[in-house]
Parts: C-alpha cells; structure tokens; sequence
C-alpha cells in the first residue's frame, strides 16, 4: 500500500481545497514544495549554529534525518518540519562564556534535552490525553503559538538584523526584503493554482532575483560560491556533559515541549482534525529528533513555525512534502556548494519571508482561541490573551541567577506551569463564594 494517495490529477488542486496529510501532488510539484519548506527553514536553521559555533553542515543533516525519525515515530500522520530551534542560542551561549564550555559541551546539554523531552511524551502517551488537557486547555495552547508566533516575529527582526551587521558578508539588501514581503503576501491572496500554494517559493525567488540584478549580492558569498566543493563531510562534535552547562538549558525542556504541542495543535486548527491522540508521538519525535542532534553535533530541534506557516500559506499538509524538504537538507549537509548557493539568498530576503510566516503562525493560535470558545470575560483566560500578547510583541528578556532567558522562553514556561495552578485556585474560589 503507497504511503501516499495522489491527490485528483496530482496537477491541479481545486481552488479552496487541502492537500491532506495522507495525500500527494505529483513528485515534481512535491518536490517543489518540498524546496519551498527547505527555504523556509534554511535561514533560522543555518544561522543558529552560526551564532552557537557548532558545525552548520552538521545542523543541516540533523535537521534533515531528525525530520524524517519524527515522521517515522508519528507514523506519517503530523506533517511538520524540525530545524534548528533558536531558543537554544543565548543559554548555550551565556552558558558557554561562564563556563568556557565548548561545542561539545553544547551538544551534550542539547542531547539531554531531547532525552527529557522524550520522557514526557512517554508519559503522555501513557497517561492518556487528559493529562495533556489539564496542562496545556486550549487557551494555554493557543497561547503557547501566538507567543512563539509573534516572539519568534519580534526575535527573528533582531537576530537577522545583528547578523547582517555582525557577521562577514552578509548583505541586508532593504529593498529585496520589501519586494520578498510583497511577493508572498499578493501571491497569496490573488495568485491561482500553484502560483498561490507556492507562494513563499515565489516570494524568495523575487527578492533574491533583485538582490542578484541589483548588485545586492555580498562578492564574499559569491566567492565562497565559486571556490566551495561539490562534496564534503559534515563534521561529527561527540557530546559531553558539562554540570555547568546542562542546568542552564533545562527551562527548554518545558518550552521545546509545549512548543512541540503546539505544532500539532495548530496543525489540528488548520486541518480540522482531532490529532490529540497523536501529540504523545509527537514529543516522543521531536524530543528524539533532539536527541539524535545532540549526539552528532546539531542544534535543538523543534516542529518549525516557518513551516506551519508554509502549510498554512499553501494549504498543502501532505508530509510527503515534508519528506522531500528533509532529504534535501540531508543532501545539502553533503554539499558545500549547494549551501553556499543558498547562502547568496540576501539574508533580509530570509528575514521577510520568516516574518511573514510567523504572522501567519500567530493567526493559527487566534484561530484554536476562537474554536475552543475560549471564554475572553474571563480574568484569567483574558491575562493569558494579554500576556501572550504583550510578551510575544517585546519578547523581553529575563534574567534570573545570571541565566537570561527570551520572551518565547519565559513566557511559554509561565503559561504551562501557573496557568492550571491559577485555575485551580479561581475555580475553587468561586464555588465558595457560591457556597
């Protein structure tokens, strides 16, 4: 039996209509979509072992075969993509100058993140979904994908800017990241056919093309271009546990989790399909997925939000796609050339498709809020639509015992862990004051 039905003439989707998980366009139209999801992720994904020091080819293969274990694991049935998770970037690296901690020390808190991750998914998976229910309701879920929606927008606009102004040969091109922005959102919204469903492949494509007429096009990336191999071996970083460094990254454990919960929530909202059953296998692969990174030298894997915003946009939720994105990142881990091609992509044409994306990811979470009815006259719930809110917009960084943690990072833990306790305490308090 194929893993994958075509979908009608697997040309054409009507217009209106979802590509479903199950199914499939033709393999050329998959394939390109599949490149569509690896633009999506490529920015994030290469830049944060940049700013951690680890090896990117390496993040590129563990993101790739980190994807394809997660689908394996959720038996093809939650479409997503894992790249490099960017929450990881400032604890490994305030964790690494306190301790001089090197990359191996890195990768080894990152594997012991993924080991816990993948504990809870256990333990979901056999308590049932009631536990997730109490944990995560609706309202907290919803929360969780607009802080990351709106945070990740916020931190994306930052941590693209500072690598544009920081790092060597990067060219920020301004008005290539207006045409990018354009060219998705008006492709979208009036394209036809696969004109709309591969419009941030559109879009990139625009503002890359003016980039190389304009001139835009930092001479160090093309000469990396010319003088980089066709061939080459990721480099392996083995992981150590460093007591200096492993307790600075455990506060990811909750976040990467409720994030993980997130994406199949969201892909829930978006597909009209009850997949609650499914998030217990969804911790287990992200959080192995984790796990296998850390253990060669990758990042933090998590179920990227750059991606639900392709789906979203494209309204293409076949993993089929995914799959084709996570062997071209395997292939592209092999290729020095081919990642340096991809490097010449202006790095605000990046940074516009992801904000972009991320919007649409926010609207995902207002969505869940309005399908569960979440109850906005209530105090509390209204507090979690305020905070999200507030947070995701500043994304402020807190600082606790000389660990400084992100917007995304301490808000999300603030939701998962005092909600249930608030609303316990509230609910108790009413039927008292009934009484």
């Amino acid at each position: 039996m194929a893993l994958w039905a075509v979908h009608g003439n697997g040309r054409q989707p009507s217009a209106g209509e979802d590509v479903a998980t199950e199914e499939r366009l033709s393999w050329p139209l998959t394939m390109g979509l599949g490149l569509q999801h690896l633009l999506a992720m490529f920015g994030a994904t290469v830049l944060v072992p940049r700013l951690t020091g680890l090896p990117v080819a390496t993040t590129l293969l563990a993101s790739g075969a980190g994807t394809l274990l997660f689908l394996l694991l959720t038996r093809n049935r939650v479409p997503a993509y894992l790249g490099a998770s960017v929450t990881f970037v400032t604890p490994l690296g305030a964790a690494a100058e306190r301790s001089g901690a090197g990359p191996g020390g890195m990768v080894g808190a990152i594997l012991v993140v993924g080991l816990l991750v993948t504990a809870i998914g256990i333990a979901v998976k056999a308590l049932g979904v009631r536990l997730l229910e109490t944990a995560m309701p609706p309202v907290v879920t919803g929360g969780v994908i607009v802080l990351v929606g709106l945070g990740m927008a916020t931190h994306s606009v930052v941590l693209f800017g500072k690598a544009a102004h920081d790092l060597p040969s990067f060219e920020p091109v301004p008005l290539a990241t207006v045409i990018t922005a354009l060219a998705i959102v008006l492709s979208a919204l009036f394209g036809r056919g696969m004109l709309s469903r591969g419009c941030v492949l559109f879009g990139i494509a625009a503002g890359w093309l003016y980039a190389v007429v304009a001139g835009g096009i930092n001479q160090a990336r093309i000469e990396s271009l010319r003088t980089a191999s066709w061939f080459g071996v990721p480099d392996l970083v083995a992981p150590q546990l460093h007591i200096s460094v492993v307790p600075v990254v455990l506060p990811l454990v909750i976040v990467l989790a409720a994030q993980q919960v997130g994406v199949v929530k969201a892909v829930a909202a978006t597909t009209g399909r009850d997949l609650d059953g499914n998030v217990g296998d969804a911790l287990i692969g992200g959080g192995m997925a984790t796990t296998l990174s850390g253990s060669v030298g990758g990042g933090g894997l998590i179920g990227y939000a750059e991606n639900m915003g392709v789906m979203a946009a494209s309204r293409v939720f076949s993993t089929a796609a995914c799959v084709a994105a996570a062997l071209g990142a395997v292939l592209l881990a092999f290729s020095p050339k081919f990642v340096a091609l991809l490097d010449t992509v202006p790095i605000g044409v990046v940074g516009a498709a992801t904000v972009v994306l991320l919007g649409m990811v926010t609207l995902i979470g207002v969505r869940l809020w309005l399908r569960a009815r979440v109850d906005f006259t209530d105090p509390l719930d209204l507090g979690v639509v305020v905070t999200t809110s507030l947070v995701g917009v500043t994304n402020p960084t807190l600082s606790l015992g000389g660990v400084r943690l992100s917007g995304v990072v301490w808000g999300s833990l603030l939701l998962v862990l005092a909600y249930p306790l608030l609303r316990t305490l509230v609910d108790e308090l009413r039927g008292r004051s009934r009484e």
